[in-house]
């Protein structure tokens, strides 16, 4: 197989077509779009709900723990789907090996117990 460079042509290609759309479509709807300015209009929001105060308020550091943790421990359990749909394939050496994964989520999920970083204070 040669590799020459005609043969990243189409690749180029859809790259300057993806480029081209996306500006052109932000370039037409400025164009196009309407612009009527007001104090009212132009304050920003956050869903609906008038921003209040500074933006910069310290959170709790438990916070981002509890959301670290819910994304680490939710990513291991979609190793959990391959394997179930592939159960009977994989035979007793997947099982054992689902079985080894299946403790060492549960030891993190216990020390995470031990060191209370689920309670709230």
């Amino acid at each position: 197989m040669d590799s020459n460079q005609s043969s990243y042509i189409p690749i180029l290609m859809q790259l300057i077509l993806a480029v081209g759309f996306v500006a052109g479509t932000i370039f037409v709807s400025g164009k196009l779009g309407p612009k009527r300015h007001s104090k009212n209009k132009d304050k920003n929001f956050e869903c609906g709900i008038e921003s209040i105060g500074n933006a910069r308020i310290p959170f709790s550091v438990k916070y981002f723990l509890v959301a670290i943790l819910f994304v680490l421990f939710d990513v291991e359990v979609i190793f959990l789907y391959p394997w179930a749909v592939n159960f009977k394939e994989l035979g007793i050496d997947g099982m054992i090996k689902m079985v080894i994964f299946m403790l060492l989520l549960l030891v993190g999920f216990f020390y995470i117990i031990k060191k209370k970083a689920l309670e709230w204070e």
